[in-house]
């Protein structure tokens, strides 16, 4: 890049303007597709992209018959413009950590229902946030495993809820509840009526399962082995769902059966034979960028959920 750009080394807010409409033109592939995100006409963003042109003595970008496109130089102001944008947004969440008010945004994302025990322990999490820092804006949302541990490790999440049957550099886990997980028919499949000492393991490696999803930990790969998994579900609802169509057999713990166990819908097959435990994690980031959203968030779920650490 040339070394005598009038742009001075403090850059201004009128600089800052000019970058944050040269990302919109690069990110919207040309000037007229940019004209309704900045909700101004090409000319006028042509103004401005001259502008910034003349106050960098440099040619960002070609336009004409063949397009839009950055030179060289257009490309490297560019990644460096993210990169001063993302630096930015650092400094602004770093200062909102630093007042004695929390604010802004704090995410926990899950990777399954919770059945209504949790639920209710989930409440008094949001309640005792709402009460401890009630200037925070909640957000609660599901999302796969693998996206919440790149939201963690991204710090776009400060806490997530999912199984620890794997763990990432980066990230620190505490144990949230462990429960039994069983392997489960409903009654329209041949095996309800069957007793248990007459399913034998033959049986049980002809008849259509349900793989998990995800690889669960040594003793459930072990249980699996045992299946024929010709399906695949995750979400415990949709498993469910997949268990009373009567074609399918699949591991359910029994807080989400209990109703249907009660109501003769589902039963539960070898229970002291077929099982494995279920882990539920609470994980976040070990050096996340607003420390004290996480701690408030540790400290919530501590209560809530009875744990022994933070």
């Amino acid at each position: 890049m040339s070394n005598n750009s009038i742009i001075p080394k403090t850059i201004t807010e009128y600089d800052l303007r000019l970058l944050r409409i040269f990302v919109s033109v690069v990110e919207h592939g040309g000037f007229a597709n940019a004209e309704n995100a900045l909700g101004v006409t090409r000319s006028t963003i042509s103004v401005h992209m001259s502008n910034l042109e003349s106050r960098m003595k440099l040619k960002l970008c070609l336009r004409g018959r063949g397009g839009f496109s950055l030179t060289e130089d257009g490309q490297q102001v560019y990644r460096a413009v993210i990169s001063l944008f993302d630096s930015l947004n650092d400094f602004s969440l770093l200062v909102g950590t630093l007042g004695k008010e929390l604010s802004g945004e704090i995410v926990i994302l899950c990777a399954d229902q919770l059945h209504s025990a949790k639920q209710k322990k989930l409440a008094q999490v949001i309640k005792h946030i709402h009460e401890s820092a009630p200037n925070l804006h909640i957000v609660l949302d599901g999302s796969s495993i693998s996206d919440i541990e790149k939201s963690l490790l991204r710090d776009k999440a400060h806490i997530g809820i999912f199984p620890d049957y794997q763990k990432i550099d980066g990230l620190h886990y505490s144990l949230l509840s462990s429960e039994p997980i069983y392997l489960c028919c409903s009654k329209t499949h041949p095996f309800f009526d069957t007793l248990d000492n007459q399913i034998s393991d033959e049986m049980l490696a002809t008849a259509a399962a349900i793989h998990p999803g995800i690889d669960i930990d040594a003793a459930g790969r072990e249980q699996l082995k045992k299946l024929n998994l010709s399906a695949r579900a995750y979400q415990f609802d949709t498993r469910k769902a997949m268990i009373l169509s009567g074609h399918y057999l699949g591991y359910m713990p029994q807080s989400f059966i209990q109703q249907e166990l009660n109501s003769g819908d589902i039963r539960i097959i070898q229970p002291s034979k077929l099982n494995y435990r279920f882990r539920l994690s609470l994980v976040n980031k070990k050096t996340p960028r607003e420390v004290n959203k996480v701690k408030l968030l540790q400290q919530a779920f501590t209560l809530a959920f009875e744990l022994t650490e933070p």
